[in-house]
C-alpha cells in the first residue's frame, strides 16, 4: 500500500532517516574504502594497474550511469521497494566481492556493487523528502549530507584499520551485517510511497540515458591516464554526446518522461544545477590533490592522511547534526546560503593552496572553512533541486542530484588533475612525467627537491583554479535562485489582486 506522511510528517520518521542514512553510508564508504587496500590487491591478486583502476571505476561507472534510472524505477514502482532491492544486490556483491580469488572476479562484484548503490543513493533521499513535512526537509536534508561527509572521511580510516588486521576481502564482508541490518530495519519500518500516476515505464529513456552518462564519466576518467586527444577519449566522448543528445531529443517528445526537460525551466532548478556541478568539480578535484600533497609532499601513508583529511567530514557532521545549518539556512534564504556556504568553501581551498607549504596548520584550517562551507551549501543545494521537481518525481530528483555529484565530481578531477600535470611538466621540463617517476630518475638530493617543490606549485595551482569554480558556483546559483524568488513573488503579488 502506498502511503502519504501527514502534515506534520511520519510519526517515525527520525528513526526511519537513521535507517536510510545506514544503508547510504554502506555505498559511501565503498567510494573510497578499496583506495587503501590497492597494495594488498597488487600482492595477493596480482593485480596490474589497468585491474587496480577497473576494480575502483567499475563500480563508480556503473553506479553514476543507472542514477536517473534507478531514481526513475523507484518513482514508479516503489521507493521502499527499490530500497529492499538496492540493499540486497549490494550485500550479493560485497560478498562476491569478499570471496573473489581473481581480478576478473572483484571486478564484475564491485561493477554488481554499482547496481545497488545507484538504487541506494536515490532511493534514501526520495524517501526523506516522503517521510517529512517541508519545513523539516532542510534539517533532514542536511543530516543526510553529513552521512555523505562522514562517509568520505571514514572510508578510508575504516580500510586501513581492518587491513591492519584482517586480509584485504574484509573491507566487503563487512558490509553484510550492515546490510541485513538495514534490509530487517526497511521492512519493518520504511513507509511504500511511489509516483500515484503509475507513468509507463521509458525503456528507450533508461538505456540511452544509462549509455549516455557511463560513456561520458568513462570519457573523464579515462582523460588523465590516456591523454584528452586519445581516440579512446575522444570516441566515448563523442558517443556520449551523441546519445545524450538522442535522449533529450526522446524525452521532449514522448508523454511520460524519465526525465522532464520542463525542470530546466525553472530558475531554482537551474540555479541549483550549475552551482551543483562546480562545487563538486572543485571540491572533488581539490580533495584529490589535497590527499596527493599530504602523501607525496608531506609523507604521510594513506591511513596517516586519512586522518588528516577528517577534520573537513567532522565540521560537516558537527554543523549539520546539530541543526546549526539549517537554522542559518533558514535566517539567510537560500541564495545568501548558497553563497555564503561556497565562498568559505573557496576561501579554505586558497588557505590549502597558500598555507600548506608550511606545514598542517594551514591545511588544517582550509579542512575547517572547507567543512562549513560544505555544511551550509551541499544541504541548500539539494533542497533547492528536489523542492523545484513534484514531490511525485522525487526519485528523479535524487537521481539528478546524484548524477550532478558523479559528473562535477569526475570533472574536477579529471580537469584539476590536468592543470597539476601540465604545471608540474612546464617546471621540470619532461612532459608527461609523473612525480614518483621523476623522483625516481633524480640525480641528487637538490634534484629531489627541486621536483617536489614544482609538484607543490602545480598542487598550488590547481587548488586556486579549483577555488576560483567554487566562488563562481555559488555567485551563479545564487544569482539564478535570486532572480527565481523574485519571479516567484511577483507572480503571487499579482495572484493577489
Amino acid at each position: 500500500m502506498t502511503t502519504s506522511p501527514s502534515p506534520q510528517g511520519h510519526p517515525q520518521r527520525w528513526l526511519i532517516l537513521g535507517v536510510i542514512c545506514l544503508a547510504q553510508l554502506t555505498v559511501l564508504l565503498d567510494n573510497t574504502v578499496l583506495n587503501v587496500a590497492i597494495p594488498s590487491l597488487t600482492t595477493e591478486l596480482g593485480a596490474a594497474t589497468s585491474d587496480i583502476q577497473w576494480m575502483i571505476n567499475a563500480y563508480s561507472l556503473v553506479q553514476s550511469g543507472l542514477l536517473l534510472t534507478a531514481g526513475s524505477a523507484a518513482d514508479r514502482y516503489g521507493r521502499k521497494k527499490m530500497l529492499i532491492a538496492g540493499l540486497t544486490l549490494f550485500g550479493i556483491g560485497s560478498l562476491a566481492a569478499g570471496l573473489a580469488d581473481s581480478t576478473g572476479q572483484l571486478i564484475a562484484a564491485r561493477a554488481g556493487m554499482g547496481v545497488g548503490g545507484a538504487l541506494l543513493l536515490t532511493t534514501t533521499l526520495a524517501v526523506a523528502m516522503q517521510i517529512f513535512a517541508p519545513e523539516e526537509h532542510p534539517k533532514a536534508i542536511g543530516i543526510w549530507s553529513a552521512v555523505n561527509a562522514l562517509g568520505f572521511a571514514v572510508g578510508p580510516l575504516l580500510g586501513g584499520f581492518m587491513l591492519n588486521h584482517f586480509w584485504w576481502g574484509a573491507i566487503f564482508l563487512i558490509n553484510l551485517p550492515v546490510a541485513a541490518l538495514g534490509l530487517v530495519a526497511v521492512i519493518a519500518l520504511v513507509p511504500e510511497s511511489k509516483n500515484p500516476r503509475g507513468d509507463r515505464p521509458d525503456l528507450l529513456g533508461a538505456l540511452l540515458s544509462t549509455i549516455g552518462m557511463s560513456s561520458l564519466v568513462f570519457a573523464i576518467i579515462s582523460g588523465p591516464e590516456h591523454g584528452w586527444t586519445s581516440g579512446r577519449v575522444l570516441g566515448t566522448g563523442a558517443l556520449a554526446v551523441v546519445v545524450l543528445a538522442v535522449f533529450a531529443y526522446w524525452e521532449s517528445k514522448i508523454p511520460y518522461p524519465m526525465l522532464d526537460l520542463h525542470f530546466f525551466r525553472d530558475r531554482r532548478f537551474t540555479g541549483a544545477v550549475a552551482g551543483a556541478v562546480l562545487i563538486t568539480f572543485g571540491m572533488g578535484g581539490a580533495l584529490f590533490l589535497l590527499t596527493q600533497h599530504l602523501q607525496f609532499v608531506l609523507g604521510y601513508d594513506a591511513l596517516e592522511a586519512g586522518l588528516r583529511t577528517a577534520p573537513l567530514a567532522l565540521a560537516v557532521v558537527a554543523l549539520n547534526f546539530s541543526g546549526l545549518s539549517a537554522k542559518w539556512t533558514v535566517k539567510l534564504g537560500t541564495p545568501v546560503s548558497i553563497l555564503l556556504g561556497m565562498v568559505l568553501m573557496s576561501a579554505g581551498l586558497v588557505s590549502i593552496a597558500t598555507l600548506a607549504s608550511g606545514g598542517y596548520a594551514g591545511t588544517l584550517l582550509g579542512l575547517l572553512l572547507i567543512g562549513a562551507g560544505c555544511a551550509v551549501a551541499n544541504p541548500v543545494m539539494a533542497h533547492a533541486i528536489m523542492s523545484a521537481i513534484p514531490r511525485e518525481k522525487a526519485g528523479v530528483g535524487a537521481g539528478i542530484n546524484g548524477t550532478l555529484a558523479e559528473f562535477g565530481n569526475g570533472l574536477g578531477v579529471a580537469v584539476l588533475g590536468a592543470v597539476l600535470n601540465s604545471r608540474f611538466a612546464a617546471l621540470i621540463s619532461v612532459a608527461g612525467s609523473s612525480l614518483p617517476a621523476a623522483l625516481a630518475s633524480a640525480g641528487s638530493g637538490e634534484e629531489r627537491v627541486r621536483i617536489t617543490e614544482a609538484f607543490s606549485s602545480g598542487l598550488e595551482t590547481s587548488q586556486l583554479v579549483g577555488a576560483l569554480a567554487v566562488l563562481l558556483g555559488g555567485v551563479v546559483a545564487a544569482a539564478l535562485l535570486r532572480r527565481a524568488e523574485r519571479a516567484d513573488s511577483e507572480v503571487a503579488g499579482a495572484g493577489a489582486y
